[in-house]
């Protein structure tokens, strides 16, 4: 795909000037990041890093991406309840994988006691990048999905604006119109919303569990605004607070500082150096309870890279998604090539296969928050030290993802605008909520567009590496 803005790329004259206007807009528009010198405090922010023109998007896989969004909605909902097929899917990894095992000890308990909410509420975001295929044509493929704290939902609904302005000052009017209008904020708030109000007690509250130094706060508030326009209100609190100020009734009822919890929304929770054990135990109060987590632990475990390896076997979405050949066909038309580990056979050939070309594959572990996977000499050492080590069941090896660069300029604080060759990820936010067995409510919400500079292989926006960007559909 040419890019749009190549002469423009050239000037940089006219870039500076450009990138001048983009960041006094993006400030005006809140798209705001709290600065790593002061992550607890919104008295010094700063703008989120992105990009200073649209990157140009095939409209074909954008509406492939929304359409198969639903259908991931479902497929998550229904491994979240197949408990054999978690506990299979997951046994070798739980043995070697301790932060895996932990929130698998919490699924069991939940389990053994019997699940007291009767809401469940997902909000995830699938992420895809377009593979470049062998006659040169972009094929949509999935990076992974997000059953936790997906986010950006709140800043990308602020970032039309930005580069609609930028086309206006280039009075290219025409093209700014082409830029979707974009709310994910909005929808992910109405799940909350719907979830909230099925767990039927108009006095309760929205807990947003929060970290305590929080630079992407404004990502969050757009939520909870759009929540106390509908006169629900949010609370934020820590797992410290939790597990200071956090009961149950004998209804299990949660009460937090003596009010009641309807949704349980976290923002924290899915890396292991934010639990110590004292928030361990606050997770499993607030799983042990009625109110509708988001997501409630056999969903975040449903987000796992070993549950996404073991979905691309043959007949596995076919028992998962029964009756349902047009769903299969169009999550299975987005999987890349997964591969497991686990000891034998299976694994020791798949570890052949990445030793032999090691530029075709990416080794990934159970870990989200961007950062974590190994590519290229990293990965061949990693695989040399793990090939006859139990350990190697805590990872996957993925193919990896080809994409056709493109040129664009990045802006990011304390740096000067660069033009540089890069690439997207293309995330779908997807909502979706049960009550008891019914499903009343699945949805796609929009859309976040992350770009980065090719020779950086790992991490989104809130690692440091991606920068903010918007679909330009060619």
């Amino acid at each position: 795909m040419a890019t749009n803005w190549g002469s423009l790329l050239q000037n940089e004259q006219q870039l500076e000037e450009l990138a001048r206007q983009a960041v006094d807009r993006a400030l005006a528009e809140g798209v705001l990041l709290r600065t790593s010198q002061e992550p607890s405090s919104s008295e010094v922010v700063s703008y989120a890093p992105f990009t200073l023109f649209p990157s140009l998007v095939p409209s074909a896989l954008l509406e492939q991406a929304y359409a198969v969004q639903m259908d991931f909605n479902l497929l998550v909902d229904a491994v979240s309840q197949n408990a054999a097929f978690l506990e299979q899917t997951l046994s070798s990894t739980i043995k070697q994988d301790d932060f895996t095992a932990r929130l698998f000890d919490i699924h069991k308990q939940v389990l053994k006691e019997g699940i007291a909410q009767t809401v469940f509420l997902g909000l995830n975001r699938s992420d895809y990048m377009f593979q470049r295929s062998t006659d040169g044509s972009p094929a949509l493929k999935q990076i992974e999905i997000n059953t936790i704290s997906a986010s950006f939902g709140g800043l990308a609904s602020r970032t039309p604006a930005v580069h609609r302005h930028v086309l206006s000052v280039l009075s290219k009017t025409k093209e700014a119109g082409k830029i979707l209008s974009n709310n994910p904020s909005k929808g992910l708030a109405l799940g909350i919303a719907k979830a909230w109000e099925l767990y039927g007690s108009t006095n309760a509250l929205v807990l947003l569990i929060a970290q305590e130094k929080e630079r992407n706060i404004f990502d969050q508030r757009a939520i909870e605004n759009e929540l106390l326009a509908r006169n629900i209100h949010v609370i934020r609190r820590t797992f410290e607070d939790i597990s200071e100020k956090g009961s149950l009734d004998q209804d299990r009822r949660l009460f937090v500082d003596g009010q009641e919890i309807a949704v349980v929304y976290f923002r924290d929770g899915y890396m292991p150096r934010q639990y110590s054990l004292q928030n361990w135990e606050a997770r499993l109060l607030l799983e042990r309870s009625c109110a509708a987590k988001c997501p409630d632990i056999a969903t975040q475990l449903a987000g796992t890279k070993k549950v996404q390896q073991e979905l691309s076997r043959p007949g596995m979405l076919e028992m998962l998604l029964p009756g349902q050949p047009e769903a299969v066909a169009r999550l299975r038309a987005t999987f890349a090539g997964l591969y497991s580990l686990d000891m034998g056979e299976e694994g020791d050939q798949a570890i052949a296969k990445a030793l032999a070309a090691p530029s075709r594959f990416v080794l990934k572990p159970q870990r989200e928050g961007g950062g974590n996977n190994l590519y290229g000499e990293e990965m061949v050492q990693a695989l040399k030290q793990l090939k006859d080590s139990e350990e190697r069941a805590s990872y996957i090896l993925m193919e990896k993802i080809e994409p056709e660069p493109f040129e664009n300029c990045l802006l990011r604080p304390g740096s000067p605008a660069q033009v540089v060759q890069c690439i997207s990820e293309l995330g779908i936010f997807g909502v979706y909520v049960r009550q008891e067995k019914t499903l009343v409510m699945n949805k796609h919400v929009g859309h976040l567009l992350r770009t980065k500079a090719i020779e950086h292989a790992d991490g989104g926006v809130a690692a440091g590496v991606a920068v903010l960007d918007n679909p330009y559909p060619v």
